[in-house]
Parts: structure tokens; C-alpha cells; sequence
């Protein structure tokens, strides 16, 4: 199941488009007020937005760009408007796709799949591979490539490397991170996924941290789209 976060604040159309995606492979999680959306993306981490521009308590550009400063996962807007405008705006704050009002589920559906097909990491069959642009994480002999040379990577970095990869668009704390890799719970002290974030950074060409993102107060973010 995906999970899908929904802000908007027409209760008909929330209630059509909850349960027609329901009926698929969505699990949908409402929100009716823009200055509550980001909060509830930080904690239900949905897979895509589904995103109205008219909402109270917080314009949905806004809500639009403060996600995208969170994350990486995917962003279709819902605009009433027939010129290009919002499309436009939308795109310039990190949107990715947009649908008209008055909304067809079917058009809906087959746009949130093509978004999560494009924004999804690449597995090649049965090979337990991972594939971002010019990276190639390969599961079964726990090998990784960049630009098609093999990357030495310590048992750490591939752990780390990994868990990152696997939640990619997702902000992950240190907490998360130590809890997936070792299975404890970070102190406030501990520095290791720091210092393993800086020789994964060297070894990736990531000066800029664009890879791998920091983000500040909150963890790590792997960026799909950045392994070009």
C-alpha cells in the first residue's frame, strides 16, 4: 500500500477522492488546513501529496515549498484554474505534477501512479538491485557502484548507505538511522552516522551535500534524483 497525504478542505471531494483511491493500492490520510499539512507529512511520511492551493490557515504554495524543503517525494497539485499560472507557480516551488478541477478519479489515479513510478527507486528483477542515476546498490552481494566503478565501502557506509537509499525522499533522524543499523537508540551524543554522512559524502562527490541532504533539526535525506 501507498500512502498518500491528502490536504484539502472540500469535504465532497475529499470524501470521493479518500474513497475511490482507497479502493486501489492507497491508504489516504486527510488533512483540511494548510498550516497543519506539514506537520502531519513529517508524521505519517507519506509516499505522495496530493495537494489543494486554496486552504485555510496556510496557502498551498506555501505548503508546497515547505515540504519540498523537507523532502524529495512526490507533489500533485489540485488547481481550479484553467490557464497556466498555478502550473507555473507550483512547479517553481517543487511540484511535480498538477490535475484539474473538477476532479476525475480515474485521471487522479493513473497520475499518482505515474508519479510513483517515475520518483520510485529502480529494482532490477530478481536481483535485489537498487538503481539512482548513476548509483547501483546491489543487495545480494552487498556491492555498490558509482559511475560504473565499484565503491569500496566500509560495513558501516554500506549499512548506512542502504537504509537511506531504501527510504529515499524521506528524512530519516540520527535516531531512526542507529535504530535500523543497530538496533539503539540515539543518546544526543553519539556522532558515528555523522561522521559515516561525511565518507559517504567524499566517496559520492557530494561536496554540496546535495546527495545526501542535511536537514537541519530534523536528519538525513537521500535524493533520488540528484545521483544523475
Amino acid at each position: 500500500m501507498y500512502r498518500v497525504l491528502l490536504v484539502e478542505d472540500d469535504a465532497r471531494l475529499a470524501e470521493l477522492v479518500t474513497e475511490y483511491l482507497s479502493g486501489y493500492e492507497f491508504a489516504v490520510e486527510l488533512v483540511t488546513r494548510g498550516d497543519e499539512a506539514v506537520a502531519r507529512f513529517q508524521s505519517c511520511a507519506p509516499d505522495i501529496v496530493v495537494l489543494d492551493l486554496m486552504l485555510p490557515g496556510l496557502d498551498g504554495m506555501v505548503v508546497c515549498r515547505q515540504i519540498r524543503e523537507l523532502s524529495e517525494v512526490p507533489i500533485l497539485i489540485l488547481t481550479a484554474r484553467e490557464d497556466s499560472y498555478d502550473e507555473v507557480s507550483g512547479l517553481e516551488q517543487g511540484a511535480d505534477d498538477f490535475v484539474n478541477k473538477p476532479v476525475q478519479p480515474r485521471v487522479l489515479l493513473a497520475r499518482l501512479r505515474a508519479l510513483l513510478r517515475r520518483t520510485q527507486p529502480k529494482a532490477a528483477p530478481d536481483s535485489g538491485e537498487l538503481v539512482f542515476g548513476a548509483l547501483r546498490i546491489v543487495g545480494a552481494d552487498r556491492t555498490v557502484y558509482w559511475r560504473d566503478e565499484l565503491c569500496v565501502l566500509s560495513n558501516t557506509e554500506y549499512k548506512l548507505l542502504l537504509v537511506l537509499a531504501e527510504a529515499a525522499g524521506r528524512v530519516l533522524s540520527r535516531d531512526e538511522l542507529l535504530k535500523k543499523m543497530r538496533g539503539i537508540e540515539f543518546d544526543g551524543l553519539d556522532r558515528s552516522i555523522d561522521n559515516s554522512i561525511s565518507k559517504l559524502r567524499r566517496k559520492f562527490d557530494d561536496a554540496k551535500s546535495e546527495k545526501i541532504k542535511t536537514v537541519w533539526g530534523e536528519g538525513y535525506l537521500f535524493s533520488p534524483s540528484a545521483w544523475g
